[in-house]
């Protein structure tokens, strides 16, 4: 007995010595804006960008959806990111024209922060809401999804609140009266972020706590204040305070999460922004002047959606390859050909406003390990370096190091000639097919200084350069 009274004691001491505590404390912070170029992300150690195929931000809300098969879809393909909205913001059927949209949950199968009270009367047939109690069920179900998607290098954008951009879409909304016992939400549907009414400020400010408290350990996370803001009567004055309350509740955190601000569809000057956000997403900007016009800011500069341009992958592929060439640090196409019945992306025949398909998750994928190749934290976008012999018509983005490195991207036309504003120098040189990863042609460039000319071989819609020092 004595024997094995000293071996629980060793195996108690053991648990919580100094050295398990110190095991904890070495995992990885939390994804941060890269300390030699804040342009880009710092991830688990790496200088990293956020590119992604993603689902239409359901993944947690929708119990249909099996968000395993998705995020095992992201990594199959390299892409590392996905955005997931908080619970707080759903969808309906109609909404938008999608075709098994995710952010639309059936009767019955949608989940959110708020549990059910004992009340019937919600818009869907189900219980009122408790915006008083939070559902655990729901929390797991977070918790979980956040830790299938760090396990595979996924980041998640958690997107706490969305407006209403419709009266139909607030009359489905817990906040609204008309769903929860609190008799909060009295109000149109372009007032509920607002500042205007205070118990559903107090509502949205609980739930803003409840996330962060749940998710302080997670690395694989920024939270986003709301998409789309510029709609539905969001004012600026709400969206600061809830960035406000971020910070409140990780102020005695050891490690804090980055908090991104979605400021324009297209494009617009960010002007005095708040302190704590270090992520400035913009939604169908193409093209990707946005980044240039605000690059002064020394963050991160992402376009976070787009997705309402037809089914081409050609589309949004380029659209890909422009922003992040020109600058930016993340992208996400939004991909219609996930539903909770094809949580693999397998959907075909849909109807909805935008793309997405297993080739192009395949072709963003060869983006992500182009750029992701390159020491890209010592690169800017350089417009002087392609210095003429762009095919009529054609558009040409170029990340650079001068004299060391240079990551180019043309798009149009078949064939080039490129004038490359190059130092003195010994190069090696790698023409990318954009569509299979296949280097289709390369060589070395003994160049005594000037304008050096380089051909490229024939090419379908866009290709990729990529020169190095040798």
């Amino acid at each position: 007995m004595k024997t094995v009274l000293i071996s629980l004691l060793l195996v108690f001491l053991a648990c919580s010595s100094p050295q398990s505590k110190t095991a904890v404390d070495e995992k990885h912070p939390p994804l941060a804006l890269h300390p030699d170029n804040s342009h880009y992300f710092l991830f688990r150690g790496k200088p990293a960008m956020l590119i992604t195929s993603g689902e239409h931000y359901g993944a947690v809300l929708n119990l249909d959806f099996d968000y395993t098969r998705y995020l095992d879809e992201l990594q199959a393909h390299g892409l590392n990111l996905t955005r997931t909205w908080v619970g707080s913001y759903r969808e309906i059927p109609s909404s938008f024209g999608i075709t098994g949209n995710t952010l639309a949950p059936l009767p019955g199968r949608y989940v959110c922060p708020w549990a059910r009270s004992a009340e019937p009367g919600n818009f869907d047939g189900g219980a009122k809401f408790d915006l008083n109690r939070w559902d655990e069920i729901y929390f797991s179900r977070l918790r979980d999804f956040m830790t299938q998607a760090s396990s595979r290098g996924v980041v998640v954008e958690l997107n706490l609140f969305c407006p209403n951009y419709n009266d139909s879409l607030w009359l489905a909304s817990p906040m609204h009266t008309g769903n929860n016992i609190n008799s909060v939400g009295n109000c149109p549907a372009d007032e509920p972020y607002t500042l205007k009414h205070p118990e559903l400020q107090a509502v949205q400010e609980a739930l803003v706590r409840k996330a962060v408290a749940e998710l302080r350990d997670f690395d694989n996370l920024y939270y986003e204040v709301c998409n789309e803001p510029y709609f539905g009567g969001v004012t600026v004055e709400w969206q600061h305070r809830i960035a406000d309350v971020i910070v409140e509740a990780e102020r005695d955190f050891p490690r804090r999460h980055l908090i991104s601000m979605n400021i324009a569809n297209g494009r617009a000057l960010v002007e005095n922004p708040h302190p704590a956000v270090s992520i400035f997403n913009f939604h169908y900007c193409q093209p990707p002047d946005v980044v240039a016009q605000n690059w002064a800011l020394n963050r991160v500069i992402g376009e976070n959606e787009t997705g309402f341009r037809g089914q081409a992958d050609s589309t949004y592929r380029s659209e890909g390859w422009d922003f992040i060439l020109a600058g930016g640090a993340l992208y996400n196409n939004l991909d219609y050909s996930f539903s909770a019945g094809h949580p693999d992306g397998s959907l075909s025949g849909y109807v909805s406003p935008g793309g997405g398909s297993l080739e192009l998750r395949k072709q963003l994928g060869i983006l992500s390990r182009f750029v992701h190749s390159f020491d890209f934290v010592r690169m800017a976008p350089d417009s002087s370096v392609v210095a003429g012999g762009v095919p009529e018509g054609a558009t040409t983005r170029t990340l650079a190091e001068p004299g060391r490195q240079y990551a180019l991207y043309l798009h149009g036309g078949t064939q080039a000639n490129l004038e490359l504003a190059l130092p003195a120098g010994s190069y090696v040189f790698e023409w990318l097919d954009t569509k299979t990863g296949v280097v289709v042609a390369g060589g070395n460039i003994e160049h005594a200084g000037g304008a050096a000319v380089l051909g490229s071989p024939q090419y379908e819609t866009d290709i990729a350069l990529g020169i190095r020092s040798r």
